[in-house]
């Protein structure tokens, strides 16, 4: 009963505010809710660009913002801070989420990792191959990485849409594709978009990691310290001309995977502080404070950096960094002749194309070669649906355009962006409700 629930489970007192809060925090924590919210930000990116208020809109975004500090002035557009700075903290959540699956995930196993390592990998190349092939010698000739990303959150909405019919295995490897090919991604504007090298940058930000990795060694546990020496790395690489994202990357990769305090402790200090408070020193103010800030402390430190600093900024990602960078970017004034566009008809085809072939071939290759399997109720006509399903390449794919490509070739990028990446979720939706088995009586879909 809900009153007697009171007393065997106790909680934290309500407010009024909670009542407004917790749907919204319920639908947060929604897998595909940040798909959805993503999606709403495209359409009305694009409906804005293509209305009457579309000079405003876009010349918003171009606004130049900053700050001067004695002789050192830094002054950007808006665009500029979205995509170098809230997106590297999106590149953070990425380096975090790679670490998590290579030490602790479905990528620390060779066998299991195979597949989708293979698989991502085909995924990059036969794509950029595609664009290649069709635009070698062209201007849009180093637009070659646009077509080689996944975006992680629309794949998690397809398969939402699919509900229990998704096997888990055919789960777990797009998820683990969508890790690797973010690997991938990073590689490219690393090496691929990175023109010219300012070394002063470079040592300042090799410098701030290697401080932060005495500062770990010695027992600095302050989140606070990792903020700190993350800004000095991303300022680093930001003068550095390689791209100020990575540090995030860095950064992410960096953060501890292992508690400060273990379980067993902080049993230990749980019944330690409960002990102390059936005592008579609890009536010392100052003495159950320190009792209970220790207990708060141990509570915290039992969640590792890693999770904590995962779970608490992937609804920042999802409901606000990446609308928001999809707002900045994905307005493009688009005309019917824009869809015959080389560049456009290209980066198109590169995910409509290049990445189902690209998946499927390296995979068939890895199961023929003996190195690894399919997933357990997954064939091969599911694999051609992930295939297709990993051609939604939104964000990372406009990011990269705006690194390799400007003006009338940056727009025409990202029409194509956007036209591949709806066909190829249109398709891979059809291939896997044709592939999958239909779900048994009862079950539905949700």
């Amino acid at each position: 009963m809900a009153h007697a629930e009171t007393d065997q489970h106790p909680r934290l007192p309500r407010e009024p505010i909670d009542a407004l809060v917790d749907p919204l925090r319920r639908f947060m924590h929604i897998e595909s809710a940040g798909g959805v919210v993503l999606l709403v930000a495209m359409v009305a990116a694009l409906a804005l660009a293509n209305s009457p208020l579309a000079d405003s809109f876009l010349s918003f975004w171009k606004t130049k913002v900053g700050f001067a500090f004695g002789s050192f002035q830094m002054e950007h557009s808006l665009q500029h801070w979205i995509n170098d700075l809230l997106m590297a903290i999106f590149f953070y959540v990425i380096g975090l989420e790679v670490k998590r699956e290579l030490l602790v995930g479905e990528l620390r196993e060779m066998k299991k990792a195979t597949l989708p390592m293979m698989a991502a990998l085909g995924g990059m190349v036969a794509p950029a191959l595609v664009y290649l092939a069709l635009q070698a010698g062209e201007p849009g000739q180093d637009g070659w990485g646009i077509p080689m990303a996944t975006d992680i959150a629309f794949v998690v909405g397809c398969m939402a849409v699919l509900g229990r019919r998704i096997p888990r295995g055919l789960r777990v490897f797009l998820l683990s594709l969508a890790i690797v090919d973010d690997i991938g991604a990073i590689l490219v504007i690393a090496i691929g978009y990175t023109e010219t090298i300012h070394w002063g940058g470079l040592i300042l930000s090799a410098v701030s990691i290697t401080l932060l990795l005495l500062l770990m060694k010695v027992g600095v546990r302050n989140i606070a310290v990792f903020v700190i020496f993350g800004l000095v790395i991303w300022f680093g690489f930001h003068e550095s001309g390689v791209h100020a994202t990575i540090a995030g990357v860095i950064v992410g990769l960096l953060t501890p995977i292992r508690s400060w305090v273990s379980e067993g402790r902080l049993d230990r200090i749980v019944k330690n502080t409960l002990h102390f408070m059936q005592g008579e020193g609890w009536s010392s103010t100052d003495e159950s404070f320190e009792k209970l800030r220790e207990l708060e402390l141990a509570t915290r430190k039992t969640v590792s950096p890693l999770k904590r600093m995962e779970t608490l900024l992937h609804p920042w990602v999802g409901f606000v960094i990446m609308p928001v960078f999809a707002l900045a970017n994905a307005g493009v004034q688009i005309e019917l002749g824009d869809f015959g566009n080389p560049v456009a008809f290209a980066v198109m085809i590169g995910l409509l194309v290049g990445k189902p072939v690209g998946v499927v071939l390296f995979s068939f290759v890895a199961v023929r070669l003996g190195v690894s399997r399919l997933p357990e109720g997954v064939n091969w006509g599911s694999m051609v649906g992930a295939g297709c399903l990993a051609g939604i390449g939104f964000t990372m794919a406009i990011f990269i355009a705006g690194l390799a490509l400007q003006g009338d070739l940056l727009d025409a990028a990202k029409v194509g962006i956007l036209a591949g990446s709806l066909l190829s979720a249109g398709v891979g939706v059809t291939v896997l409700v044709l592939a999958l088995p239909k779900p048994k009586s009862g079950e539905g879909v949700h």
